[in-house]
C-alpha cells in the first residue's frame, strides 16, 4: 500500500502518517456549536473529517473518532469576547438552554445521516465534562493561570512557542483578541469564567474561582485527553479554528503535559466554503442550510460530491450551477453503477480472461489508493471512480468490486441510491411525479401517433409548471423539475 502523508497545520508540510499506537488512528474533530442550525460552510468540516476517517479505516487502522458537541461556553466572538452562543439564543427565544442544545443538537445529526458521515466512536457533549474541566483547570492553574473579578486566565508567556500554529507573530493571530481588563498579555485566554455579580445564568457550576462556566477552549482540551489519551494523532478543524481556539488548545495541553507536547501529532484544518451573496453567515437570515438545498430538489449527496471534487484545503465556491453539475455527475456515477451491479446479478459477466480484467481494475484500485493517500487527494480519486465506471470489455464483478472499495472511501453511497432517490420534489413544486408520469406517457403516445401539436401542448403544460423534459437525455432522466 502507498504510504499515507497528511499536511500538517503545526508544520506547514505533508508528512507521513505515524500512529502514536500501532495500528490505530485516533482523531478528534471539532464540532458544532448548537445554538443554531448549521450551514452548508460547517458541515463541510464533518465531509472533510468523515473522509479522513474513511481513508485511515481503508488503510487498514483501527479509528477511534470523537466529535464534540459545545453546549457551553462558546462567545459570540470566537477571539473570547462578547456572550455566550447558547445563553444568548435560550434568551433571545425565551427557551430553556437545554431544549435550545437538544433541538440543534439533533437537527445537525440529521444532516450528519443526510451526507452519509459515518457515526464517530464518542459524541462528547460539552456539559458532561465539566466536572472533568474543572480537575483540569485546577491542575494547571498554580504555574500557567492568574485569576481577575471576570475568571481564571490562561497566562500564554508560561508556554513556549504560543500562536506557532496561527503563526501568530508573522501573520497578527492575535489581533482579534479582544482587550480585558486586567489581562497580562493581549492573547491570554479564560479557562473558567464567573457569573458577574447579580445575575444567573442557565448553565454555571461551583468552582474553585466562583460560580461560572468553562471557557470554550478548555472543552476540548479536556475531552480529547479523556477519549483519546495525550498524545493521539489527529485534531480536525475548519482553518478559523487554526488562528485562535487551536493554538489556545494547545498551550493548555502543554501545560497539562508539562512539555512542547500539542497534544495531537497532526494539525489538520479544511479551508473556507465561499459564497458570494453572502448567506453562508447565520446572521443573513435564510443562511444555507443544507435543507434549503434539498428544498430546492438536490439530493444532499450531491453536496457531498462537490466538496469531494475539491481539495479539503482549498477554497471552494459555491454556486448553484456549481451544485447542479455535481448533481448531475452523481446521477451518472449511480445510474452507470447500477447497469454494472444489474449485470452482475443477472449473470451477464463479460467473457474474457479474468486475469487480464482483474489486472485492469486493480491498476485502477492502486491509483485510487495513491490519490486519497495523497493528503486525501479526492479530486483526483474521483477521475479514476469515473474510469473505472466507463470501463468497456471487462468483467462486471471487477468493476462493481472495485467500484465499492472505491465507494467506501467517498461515501456517495452508489450501491443503495435508486434514480427514485435522487429525484427529490423541490418544496415549491405545483405538480407530483405521478402527475408529470401520467403527462408524459400521454405525449410519448401524442408523439407516436405523430400528433406533435398535442405532444408540443402536453410540454409547454409541463413547462408551465416548472418541469424540464429531458428528450434523449444519455443519463435516461426523462425529467427533472426546476429549482
Amino acid at each position: 500500500m502507498t504510504e499515507l502523508r497528511l499536511f500538517n497545520s503545526l508544520t506547514r508540510q505533508i508528512e507521513p502518517f505515524v500512529p502514536v499506537h500501532e495500528g490505530e488512528a485516533r482523531v478528534y474533530t471539532c464540532g458544532p456549536t448548537v445554538y443554531n442550525y448549521p450551514h452548508i460552510g460547517n458541515m463541510r468540516a464533518y465531509v472533510f473529517a468523515d473522509t479522513l476517517g474513511r481513508v485511515l479505516s481503508y488503510k487498514g487502522y483501527r479509528l477511534t473518532h470523537v466529535i464534540n458537541i459545545t453546549d457551553v461556553g462558546h462567545l459570540t466572538d470566537d477571539a473570547d469576547a462578547g456572550e455566550d452562543k447558547m445563553e444568548k439564543m435560550a434568551a433571545e427565544n425565551a427557551k430553556s438552554i437545554w431544549d435550545i442544545a437538544l433541538h440543534y443538537t439533533e437537527a445537525y445529526w440529521e444532516d450528519i445521516k443526510a451526507l452519509n458521515i459515518r457515526q464517530p466512536a464518542h459524541w462528547s457533549i460539552a456539559t458532561d465534562y465539566v466536572p472533568a474541566m474543572i480537575d483540569f483547570a485546577k491542575s494547571i492553574a498554580d504555574k500557567h493561570c492568574y485569576e481577575l473579578d471576570s475568571g481564571l486566565y490562561f497566562d500564554t508567556s508560561t508556554v513556549a512557542n504560543y500562536g506557532a500554529l496561527a503563526r501568530a507573530k508573522t501573520e497578527d493571530g492575535e489581533g482579534r483578541i479582544a482587550e480585558v481588563e486586567g489581562k497580562r498579555h493581549a492573547a491570554d485566554f479564560a479557562i473558567w469564567r464567573k457569573t458577574p455579580a447579580g445575575e444567573t445564568r442557565q448553565m454555571e457550576w461551583d468552582s474553585p474561582w466562583g460560580k461560572g462556566a468553562p471557557g470554550w477552549h478548555l472543552e476540548c482540551s479536556v475531552m480529547s485527553e479523556a477519549l483519546l489519551g495525550l498524545p493521539f494523532d489527529i485534531h480536525t478543524g475548519g482553518i478559523d479554528h487554526r488562528e485562535i481556539h487551536h493554538p489556545n488548545e494547545i498551550a493548555q495541553n502543554q501545560a497539562r503535559c508539562h512539555s512542547d507536547a500539542s497534544g495531537a501529532n497532526i494539525w489538520m484544518h479544511n479551508n473556507f466554503l465561499v459564497e458570494r451573496s453572502g448567506k453562508m453567515s447565520k446572521s443573513s437570515g435564510e443562511f444555507l442550510r443544507l435543507q434549503l438545498l434539498i428544498d430546492k430538489g438536490f439530493h444532499p449527496l450531491a453536496y457531498r460530491l462537490m466538496c469531494l471534487q475539491a481539495h479539503y484545503r482549498s477554497e471552494l465556491e459555491f454556486s448553484w450551477e456549481g451544485l447542479q453539475a455535481a448533481f448531475v455527475r452523481l446521477k451518472r456515477m449511480v445510474m452507470t453503477y447500477t447497469k454494472w451491479n444489474e449485470k452482475l446479478t443477472e449473470g451477464r459477466n463479460t467473457p474474457g480472461d479474468s486475469w487480464e480484467h482483474e489486472r485492469v481494475t486493480n491498476d485502477l484500485v492502486n491509483r485510487f489508493e495513491a490519490a486519497v493517500s495523497a493528503d486525501l487527494n479526492t479530486s483526483d480519486a474521483l477521475t479514476v471512480l469515473d474510469e473505472t465506471l466507463a470501463l468497456k470489455g471487462t468483467a462486471a464483478a471487477c468493476i462493481v468490486t472495485a467500484a465499492h472499495q472505491m465507494d467506501q472511501v467517498l461515501g456517495l453511497n452508489l450501491g443503495r441510491l435508486t434514480r427514485q432517490d435522487l429525484r427529490i420534489r423541490p418544496k415549491t413544486a405545483i405538480i407530483t411525479e405521478a402527475e408529470i408520469e401520467t403527462a408524459l406517457a400521454a405525449r410519448k403516445e401524442a408523439r407516436a401517433a405523430k400528433d406533435f401539436a398535442r405532444s408540443d401542448a402536453i410540454r409547454d403544460d409541463l413547462i408551465a409548471k416548472g418541469v424540464e423534459v429531458m428528450d434523449g437525455d444519455p443519463l435516461g432522466w426523462d425529467w427533472r423539475l426546476d429549482i
